[in-house]
């Protein structure tokens, strides 16, 4: 156990290193020498893990949505707005989350498959929305594929807005003003009336989730 926790921890310390490399110098700019420099393992470790920089890159942009999850809320637009908010305050406070979409975003990547964040979180969004017209949630025309790309796409354009303008420090005021201007054209209004698009509920949840999480692993560290 000892063992396979200890390489648990070092392609965790790999991947916060590269996240962090990749965000500072974009993907065509970053070496492999300066990820292991970052990280503090040898070649063959990080090797063991990763097998080139794309296969970092991935590594990266896979990992981020790893363990925050959004639990099942009785309004499926409210937990819609949850997930929005939560990924808008994780992009503030979490280097992992930023160079994940930095790479997603990230035109130079020449060879890097830049696809998989914007599909995962179109199933995302998605799924919530299909679950919201099964509620009776939504306005009878929505078609919940097209307003997740029009939601995901419509994120991902605020974000780099908010980045360039104040490197994410308005990003919660900017996403909840997109979903104040999407959402009543998707969401019947009494299903809308009761939904938190407060600029600080992204910090809240993330609080909630925190904790469950502290609580699952306490029983572990008992055990250990």
């Amino acid at each position: 156990m000892a063992k396979q926790d200890r390489a648990i921890r070092t392609r965790r310390a790999i991947l916060t290193a590269a996240a962090k490399v990749f965000e500072e110098r974009g993907y065509q700019a970053a070496t492999i020498t300066e990820i292991l420099t970052t990280a503090g393992v040898t070649k063959g470790a990080l090797y063991f893990h990763f097998q080139s920089k794309e296969d970092l890159a991935q590594g990266v942009l896979s990992e981020q949505d790893q363990r925050m999850v959004v639990p099942d809320r009785p309004s499926k637009v409210q937990q819609l707005v949850d997930v929005i908010l939560l990924h808008a305050h994780r992009l503030q406070t979490d280097p992992m989350v930023r160079a994940g979409v930095r790479l997603s975003l990230d035109q130079q990547a020449k060879g890097l498959d830049r696809s998989g964040p914007f599909l995962h979180w179109g199933r995302i969004i998605g799924d919530l929305l299909e679950k919201a017209q099964a509620q009776g949630e939504l306005l009878p025309h929505v078609v919940p594929s097209e307003t997740a790309d029009v939601i995901v796409g419509s994120f991902a354009g605020v974000q780099a807005m908010s980045q360039a303008l104040s490197n994410y420090k308005d990003l919660p005021d900017r996403i909840c003003a997109l979903l104040r201007h999407l959402l009543p054209s998707v969401t019947l209004a009494p299903a809308l009336a009761a939904v938190d698009l407060s600029p600080g509920r992204g910090a809240a949840v993330f609080a909630e989730l925190a904790e469950s999480l502290d609580q699952e692993e306490l029983p572990a560290k008992a055990a250990g």
